[in-house]
């Protein structure tokens, strides 16, 4: 009992103290939602083949795909089994929705 409550005091004694020390420096973070994805459909009128980030797709006209929504990746276009250019890059606001691909394209 002795142990848990000496535990529970340092614990509390850590999180309650604070720091003085500032920094100048620009920290840049990317934002993940874990558990979450994002449908793309190709509404284009031929087949294409992308790259998501885990693997290679390809979609027919009018078929789609569901996405990882790790914010800050990069879906790319594929040709035979190896990463081109650049589509888009994944937001935030991209999660749990149903996004054209002509869209993305523009």
């Amino acid at each position: 009992m002795k142990l848990a409550i000496i535990t529970i005091s340092l614990l509390s004694v850590f999180t309650f103290s604070t720091t003085t020390e500032v920094s100048s420096e620009t920290v840049e973070t990317t934002e993940e939602v874990y558990g979450s994805s994002f449908s793309l459909i190709n509404d284009t009128k031929s087949k294409v083949s992308i790259y998501t980030g885990s693997g290679y797709v390809s979609l027919n006209k009018g078929s789609k795909t569901s996405i990882s929504c790790k914010v800050g990746k990069t879906v790319h276009w594929a040709n035979k089994g190896k990463k081109g250019d650049v589509i888009f890059k994944i937001t935030s606001d991209m999660c749990g929705e149903t996004i054209k691909l002509s869209k993305l394209m523009d």
